[in-house]
């Protein structure tokens, strides 16, 4: 198993231990690391994994994961913890979750998916099986993140799919997600209705967030991506957007070879190049909206559509909000300037 977690994580379950009673080096079998004022350090997939079979050995308890991910705080989850708090609405949250989550987690790359019956993020199994533990573990963090900086603590998903085979009990999950969860599915899936899209959130600090998203950005492209293919890709969609030129054929003509062989690769890591391009869209119509100089109409072209109209239902179909909307809040000024938390 290909991938990397962020140390912070492992300060999560010696904490969890710890409040249960447990001597939580006793149990891991390792001294709890130093404190990463940095959020700079990670440790092996293989390693974390190796930590939660021993953990969930010691506690006996049902679908531990969801236990451990359930107790996660905004100082595990750092930079993308503190950005996704201070998002407009939940779309916007959920666009950096995906577009960031190398920063806590990283593994089989996610893929954001857009169906007539909502938004979907989603891991394939490209680099590996990190296992139902770590699965689980990751899906709970993020629930119970969202369900705390949305201020719905009842928020639940339409649909959770997991790749691993069914455990004995599938009552804790349906208990936990309040929706129908699915084992040995193809891929994982977390799905949620578009209605929460344009839901605001109760944090939103439009200036706090600018200062968060640029030191998330920064950190991002310090880090490898995780498949040369991928990233190859999407550094061609981006280059060749303006031209209105990124279809499949160029694409491949781009990286020298041809669109039998580009599609092939692309099914054989499960990803869908319309998804991939409408990806590719989202994060560059973020760093278009910040410049206030920037007219609506030239980010359409830019990012390779048709006119303005055709534009705003793509973002708005992304997000739940319009550009223009969405802007307006961006640069909002408040009249203190917050600190950051």
């Amino acid at each position: 198993m290909q991938g990397r977690v962020a140390i912070s994580l492992v300060h999560l379950l010696h904490d969890f231990l710890t409040q249960r009673g447990f001597d939580s080096v006793q149990v891991l079998r390792e001294a709890r690391p130093a404190e990463d004022p940095t959020l700079s350090q990670y440790i092996s997939v293989r390693r974390w994994t190796g930590l939660l079979t021993r953990a969930d050995q010691a506690v006996g308890i049902p679908a531990f994961g969801l236990a451990l991910g359930a107790s996660v705080t905004a100082a595990q989850l750092g930079l993308l913890g503190y950005l996704t708090r201070h998002c407009p609405t939940v779309g916007q949250a959920l666009a950096r979750i995906h577009k960031y989550e190398r920063l806590i987690y990283e593994t089989n790359p996610g893929r954001m998916r857009f169906n007539f019956d909502g938004v979907a993020l989603e891991w394939g199994t490209d680099l590996g099986r990190p296992g139902q533990l770590a699965d689980e573990c990751a899906l709970a963090m993020g629930l119970t993140y969202g369900r705390e900086i949305s201020g719905l603590p009842n928020l639940n998903p339409t649909e959770v799919c997991f790749v691993n085979p069914a455990p004995p009990s599938l009552q804790p999950y349906l208990d936990f997600f309040g929706c129908p969860v699915r084992f040995a599915a193809p891929r994982t899936v977390f799905r949620l209705p578009y209605s929460l899209m344009a839901r605001r959130m109760p944090r939103h600090e439009p200036t706090l967030m600018v200062l968060l998203e640029q030191q998330a950005r920064e950190r991002l492209n310090r880090l490898q991506p995780t498949d040369p293919l991928l990233a190859s890709l999407r550094t061609t969609m981006a280059r060749l957007l303006p031209e209105g030129k990124a279809t499949l054929a160029s694409c491949a003509l781009r990286l020298h070879c041809s669109q039998r062989t580009l599609q092939r690769k692309l099914q054989s890591r499960e990803v869908n190049f319309q998804t991939l391009l409408d990806e590719v869209r989202m994060q560059l119509a973020d760093t278009y909206l910040a410049d206030p100089n920037l007219k609506l109409a030239e980010m359409a072209l830019l990012l390779g559509f048709a006119d303005q109209a055709a534009f705003t239902h793509a973002f708005t179909r992304w997000t739940g909000m319009p550009p223009a909307r969405w802007r307006a809040q961006m640069h909002e000024m408040p009249e203190s300037r917050p600190s950051v938390p």
